[in-house]
């Protein structure tokens, strides 16, 4: 664990930095879908940052959204190319995992194409269709629509 950088929850000075990442980041081009200002502002107090300690720069985001009775979706995980390797993405996918378990959110689930990572945190893949309709409205919004190729995962808490 990288000790050299602290997770918080997210706060408004973060939001132009963390659009940055979801909308301008090549690296993460077609892994998460981009969140305007507007949502961004919306869903803020859904957002975790990790945080560099001696410069305050922003290296990643993630944020736990509740869907239903005891169901939440882990999304907008993005670490900055220059962070990769730290352990960063870990230490945001269990801050949302432990907010989770506090507001008894048991059942956590993430769409991604990057299986391996999630499934080394305990999620198993799943059958999109065990995830209520209510999942799919973002979908939409999303340039890949309706050729998903994201993968479902579930963790059960």
């Amino acid at each position: 664990m990288d000790h050299d950088f602290v997770v918080r929850k997210a706060r408004i000075s973060d939001v132009k930095a963390m659009h940055a990442m979801l909308l301008d980041n090549p690296e993460e081009e077609g892994l998460v879908l981009p969140r305007s200002f507007n949502k961004l502002y919306t869903l803020l107090r859904d957002f975790f940052v990790v945080v560099e300690k001696n410069s305050g720069e922003l290296a990643g985001c993630c944020a736990l959204s509740i869907c239903w009775e005891e169901l939440a979706e882990v999304r907008s995980l993005v670490v900055r190319n220059t962070f990769r390797g730290r352990g960063l993405g870990r230490r945001l996918v269990d801050a949302c995992l432990s907010e989770a378990v506090t507001l008894e959110l048991y059942k956590v689930f993430v769409l991604t194409n990057t299986p391996e990572f999630f499934a080394h945190l305990g999620f198993r893949e799943v059958p999109k269709d065990v995830l209520p309709q209510k999942v799919w409205s973002d979908c939409l919004n999303c340039p890949k629509f309706p050729d998903c190729d994201e993968i479902a995962m579930m963790l059960r808490l």
